[in-house]
C-alpha cells in the first residue's frame, strides 16, 4: 500500500538502526511530543533497535491527556445545565474530573454525545433549537482550525444555540516551558500532524535560543528510526537546526488557509495543563468577535479547581521525567478498563501506550 509498506520494509529499517549505532557516540535524549510517535515507538518494537546510550522521552503530546481536570470538571458542569447537550469526541468521555466523568454522568441521565466531527454538532443544533448544543474543543493546531471552522459557519447560518468549550492548546509554548524548566533534552521529534497546518517556523527559537534540533516526523517506523538518525546526527555534529523528515506531508510553511482560520476565530491566552500548570500563551480563546459562539462567555460558572489524583504520576511522565513503569499505581490501580489519570485513557496516552505494549 503506497506509503505504508515502503516505510515498513526491515532492511530499511534495521539499515537506519545500523547507522545510528555506528555514527552515535553521546549519551542523548529525544523528546517526542506526539502521542502518536510513542505508540509507534512502542508498537513497532522499535526500542530494541537502538543502542543503549539513546533516550526516548515522551513528551506533553496527546491532547486529551493534557486537558486539565478542571476543563473536565467544568465540562460536567455544562452537561448538568438544564436543556445542555454536550457534545464530545469519543477519547475524552473517559478522562477523569476530580469527583466523576462525563461517561459517568450520561449514564446517570445527562445528555453527552460523541461525535466525529464538529460539524455534527452543528447539526444536532439545529435539531434541536430548544437546546444549548455546547461541544468540547480539545487538541492543538491540528483540530482547532476544524472548530473555528465550525464556528464561522454557525456564524453564517446563524445557529444561535450553539457554542464551544475551549481547551484548545499550541505546542511551542510548552516546547520551550519544558526545556526552561531543566528537562534534559538534545533534541525533539516534533509531531507531523501540527506542523502540516502551522509550518516549521513555530519551532525556530529552539535551536536558536535553546541549541536544540527538531525534526519533524511521520508514524510508521522508517520515518520514526530516520528522525531519529537526522536528530542524532545533529547532536553529534554540533549542528542544532529544523529538519522536515515527514516531507510527503509537511511543508515548510504549513496551510495558509487552516492558519488564517485559526486566526480569524482564536487568539491565545495563559492555559491550564494537566500535570504541568499554568503556561502562558499557550492556550487558544475565542475572539470577542465570535463571542456569541463562546460558552464560558455565554454561561459564565465558577467551578472550583480541585487537587490531582492523589499517587497519579501523569504531570511526571507529559513532562519527561518520568515513565509509567515509575507509577506504582501503573497496571493495578490504574487500567485502561479504570484508569486514574488521563494519560491512561487515551489511545495516544503514554500511560496506555505503555499498558497496551507492556510485553
Amino acid at each position: 500500500m503506497k506509503y505504508i509498506d515502503e516505510y515498513r520494509k526491515k532492511e530499511l529499517i534495521t539499515g537506519i538502526s545500523e547507522e545510528i549505532k555506528r555514527i552515535s557516540k553521546k549519551e542523548i535524549s529525544l523528546m517526542g511530543v506526539c502521542g502518536g510517535h510513542t505508540m509507534a515507538i512502542h508498537r513497532f518494537g522499535l526500542l530494541s533497535l537502538l543502542p543503549p546510550n539513546i533516550h526516548l522521552l515522551s513528551g506533553p503530546g496527546c491532547p486529551v491527556c493534557v486537558s486539565g481536570q478542571h476543563f473536565i470538571d467544568t465540562a460536567i458542569a455544562y452537561a448538568r445545565m438544564p436543556g445542555a447537550i454536550i457534545t464530545t469526541y469519543g477519547d475524552l468521555i473517559r478522562v477523569p474530573g476530580s469527583a466523576s466523568s462525563l461517561e459517568k454522568e450520561k449514564a446517570s441521565g445527562y445528555d453527552i454525545r460523541i461525535v466525529y466531527s464538529v460539524l455534527e454538532s452543528l447539526e444536532i443544533a439545529l435539531k434541536h433549537p430548544g437546546n444549548k448544543v455546547i461541544f468540547l474543543g480539545i487538541g492543538f493546531e491540528t483540530t482547532a482550525p476544524l472548530t473555528a471552522a465550525a464556528i464561522v459557519e454557525a456564524k453564517k447560518r446563524k445557529i444561535r444555540n450553539f457554542s464551544v468549550l475551549s481547551a484548545h492548546k499550541v505546542m511551542p509554548p510548552v516546547m520551550k516551558a519544558l526545556v526552561i524548566e531543566g528537562v534534559k533534552i538534545n533534541g525533539f521529534i516534533a509531531p507531523g500532524h501540527v506542523t502540516a497546518i502551522t509550518g516549521t517556523s513555530i519551532y525556530k527559537d529552539l535551536p536558536v535560543s535553546f541549541g536544540l534540533g527538531v525534526v519533524v516526523a511521520g508514524f510508521e517506523p522508517v520515518d520514526m528510526m530516520q528522525a531519529i538518525l537526522m536528530l542524532i546526527s545533529q547532536v553529534e555534529a554540533g549542528k542544532p537546526k529544523i529538519e522536515i523528515q515527514y516531507q510527503r506531508v509537511v511543508q515548510e510553511k504549513g496551510n495558509p488557509i487552516a492558519q488564517k482560520l485559526l486566526k480569524k476565530v482564536f487568539e491565545l491566552k495563559d492555559d491550564r495543563w494537566r500535570g504541568l500548570g499554568m503556561i502562558p500563551l499557550s492556550g487558544l480563546k475565542i475572539r470577542p468577535g465570535f463571542s456569541d459562539f463562546d460558552t464560558e462567555r455565554l454561561y459564565p460558572l465558577d467551578v472550583p479547581v480541585a487537587p490531582e489524583p492523589k499517587g497519579c504520576i501523569c504531570g511526571m511522565i507529559l513532562r519527561g521525567l518520568k515513565t509509567p513503569h515509575d507509577c506504582r499505581l501503573f497496571g493495578k490501580k490504574c487500567t485502561p478498563a479504570d484508569p486514574v489519570g488521563a494519560c491512561m485513557v487515551s489511545g495516544e496516552g503514554t500511560c496506555s501506550t505503555y499498558y497496551k505494549y507492556r510485553s
